[in-house]
């Protein structure tokens, strides 16, 4: 069963058929970026969205990808100074947990 399928398959099938289909199962596969620069781009872009929900499962895989916590410390305090420190601060809370 794919992440899409798990998160979301009861309540909107299409939506999880999507999510396992097309974002997991070719444009995280496309040979253009490796999985660890996808998943620095995917937290870039959440910390600074603010988009707090999704972060803590991009943070574990991110780690999986190969980021280390220092590495993503790094990058959450560099987007402080373009997405917001409130972002990063709420950031950085999610990844002490992760």
């Amino acid at each position: 069963m794919g992440l899409g399928q798990q998160a979301f398959g009861q309540g909107a099938p299409k939506f999880a058929e999507v999510t396992d289909k097309v974002l997991f199962g070719d444009i995280w596969e496309r040979p253009g970026l490796s999985k660890r620069d996808r998943s620095l781009i995917t937290v870039a872009a959440l910390v600074s969205l603010y988009r707090l929900e999704q972060l803590p499962f991009h943070l574990a895989k991110a780690r999986e990808n190969g980021l280390t916590h220092e590495e993503l410390a790094e990058a959450i305090t560099h987007l402080a100074f373009y997405a917001g420190w409130p972002a990063a601060a709420s950031a950085l809370s999610l990844l002490d947990k992760t």
